[in-house]
């Protein structure tokens, strides 16, 4: 099994920040713009390194998430993503299974917004579709986010019901 190191964002030297968001731009196939770097940062980044370099990669940040009048300390994932050379070879997996411990031991669930084409290695894992619907807590109010009805994936740690609308907090790109 692959080694996971866990860095808070401020233990990152800036050559190693530099490194990451390469390989996230280039897992991303150039998809990963400057939003997306920022919603990974401030929390805890999950890194695999291979030859000093990362190959492997994910982040757990903190989010309030609201549901049903109660606020959610959520352990957000973002930014998870293998090198196209080292894909198949359980690295995400890797990750995941370090998020998930994050998550379970410190948050009230986990959240995180899955494209198509990560959407199985997610479930695969437990992660379930939030089966209502989606909103974001914006500077102008409560904002509907139906875009973000179907990829919404949760990972509750308790007995937090399943049902009704839950409202992320509003940031600059995507909300979700």
């Amino acid at each position: 099994m692959a080694t996971v190191r866990v860095a808070p964002t401020a233990d990152l030297r800036p050559d190693e920040r530099a490194a990451v968001r390469e390989l996230l731009d280039l897992a991303f196939d150039g998809r990963f713009d400057d939003h997306d770097w920022d919603h990974a940062l401030g929390g805890l980044h999950l890194i695999v390194a291979r030859d000093g370099r990362p190959v492997a990669h994910g982040a757990v940040v903190q989010r309030r998430l609201l549901l049903d009048g109660r606020a959610l300390r959520c352990g957000y994932v973002e930014a998870v993503a293998v090198h196209p050379g080292r894909r198949g070879q359980g690295l995400a997996a890797a990750v995941m299974t370090e998020a998930e411990r994050l998550i379970d031991g410190g948050y009230d669930l986990g959240a995180l917004s899955a494209s198509e084409r990560g959407r199985g290695l997610y479930l695969s894992r437990g992660w379930l579709p939030w089966p209502g619907p989606t909103a974001v807590l914006s500077p102008g109010g409560l904002l509907r986010t139906p875009d973000d009805d179907g990829s919404t994936l949760v990972r509750p740690t308790g007995d937090l019901p399943l049902t009704g609308t839950l409202t992320c907090d509003w940031r600059d790109g995507d909300v979700w």
